[in-house]
């Protein structure tokens, strides 16, 4: 199949970065971006801006009937998954891919108890450096996309077609088989960057150097390893090695989408990282001690918000 029509459902961080992309890409009609009716209002009147220029999107309310896409990209925070999901359904036809890019090990299972897991790709967001700031999103390093089969070793025609119309739109992509093993990799990466820079309220640059920040990283991290064994999907120091240089290329001033939300006095994805941790970890009986006051602390602190 050839991808021709994209709808994307969650203007955060990576919906405007992908979207503003692809808009100067594709004809604009084959863009939709997927909001309700007050959110639709704001973006228009209020404008919404990628590194000082404004996004031309073309959007279309949940009630909407439109044709199916092609290719449907969910870019939502994950308290927002559910309403996405029903959000989309005008969208998602016979031939449709998935694609979520969301933080977590669960969100493509989730929507695939609604639409047909096997239109679901398995996806990885990895190495942006974008700080969202009301209505304006800036960036240094667009990262990119990694997806593949939920099935190791396999490379279907959907990822295939998927990877075909991601080159012609220059979007930055990789191809896994082993996309289980790539998402728990982003977990450990995500528990111990995302918290850590929320706690100690700073930027990249307090984790890319030695000294305590650093160290209260990789402590998480090493948890999500002791854990992912427990699962049978194990990391390694390897793999910790590895999301450590991904982590070395971002700006040094930029900071995670949970370190956003705490300064703008959002709640966070906690319960998504250390949340998950402490979970697992009792579920398994792994002792998971950082990961308990990571959690403990940014709890307080959101225990603060009006």
């Amino acid at each position: 199949m050839e991808i021709k029509k994209v709808s994307i459902i969650g203007l955060g961080a990576l919906g405007i970065l992908f979207g503003h992309h692809l808009t100067k890409k594709m004809p604009k009609a084959d863009l939709r971006i997927i909001a309700d009716k007050d959110r639709i209002k704001r973006y228009k009147e209020e404008g919404v801006f990628c590194n000082g220029e404004r996004c031309e999107f073309q959007y279309f309310s949940p009630e909407e009937p439109c044709e199916p896409a092609d290719l449907v990209l969910f870019t939502v925070k994950f308290n927002g998954l559910q309403d996405a999901i029903e959000a989309v359904k005008h969208h998602v036809g016979k031939q449709t891919i998935i694609l979520s890019a969301l933080n977590g090990i669960t969100s493509e299972s989730i929507i695939g108890q609604t639409f047909d897991i096997d239109r679901v790709l398995y996806c990885v967001a990895q190495g942006m450096d974008a700080v969202k700031v009301g209505n304006q999103l800036t960036y240094h390093h667009m990262g990119m996309l990694c997806f593949g089969d939920r099935e190791p070793g396999l490379i279907s025609s959907r990822t295939k077609a998927v990877g075909v119309f991601f080159e012609k739109m220059d979007v930055p992509y990789e191809i896994d088989s082993n996309m289980q093993k790539r998402q728990w990799g982003k977990f450990m990466l995500n528990v111990g960057v995302n918290q850590t820079v929320s706690v100690y309220q700073s930027n990249y640059g307090e984790i890319q150097r030695e000294g305590e920040a650093r160290n209260t990283m990789i402590a998480a991290m090493r948890e999500v390893i002791a854990l992912s064994e427990k699962e049978g999907i194990p990391l390694t120091e390897h793999d910790l090695n590895y999301w450590l240089d991904v982590l070395s290329t971002l700006s040094p001033t930029g900071k995670p989408s949970m370190a956003q939300d705490i300064e703008a006095k959002r709640f966070s994805e906690v319960d998504l990282f250390s949340g998950a941790v402490l979970e697992l970890g009792q579920r398994h009986g792994v002792p998971t001690p950082v990961n308990k006051t990571l959690y403990e602390k940014i709890k307080m602190m959101e225990s603060k918000f009006s």
